[in-house]
């Protein structure tokens, strides 16, 4: 018998059934994790820190990001899809913004998650 195994198999019924009532479930999970597979991208990360304190507009931001307007436009559309910014016209210029302190939030938590 190995070392790191218990003779003896403890499920604790009640710890089971929290979990079930408790956990997240099915298409609420499935749009969570989407949500999450946004910030997994270190450009969208970047965008996202950017416009944190101001808004920006899509050049600025691809001299920012050192990219082209292509991609980061790209980016904003899968970011604004996701509720994450929001856009504002001014003539011809877009200019993008978070669209709630719930993002830079969810920002600062992470950072200072990984700096401990």
């Amino acid at each position: 018998m190995a070392a790191d195994k218990c003779d003896t198999r403890i499920i604790h019924a009640e710890r089971v059934a929290k979990a079930h009532k408790t956990a997240i479930q099915g298409e609420e999970a499935e749009t969570l994790s989407q949500f999450f597979k946004v910030f997994s991208d270190p450009g969208r990360l970047r965008i996202l820190s950017a416009l944190r304190h101001q808004e920006m507009c899509v050049c600025d931001l691809a001299a920012f990001l050192q990219g082209s307007e292509s991609a980061v436009s790209h980016q904003l559309r899968l970011l604004r899809t996701m509720n994450l910014v929001k856009n504002r016209r001014e003539g011809t210029v877009l200019y993008y913004r978070l669209t709630d302190k719930h993002v830079d939030e969810i920002i600062v938590t992470g950072l200072t998650h990984i700096k401990e």
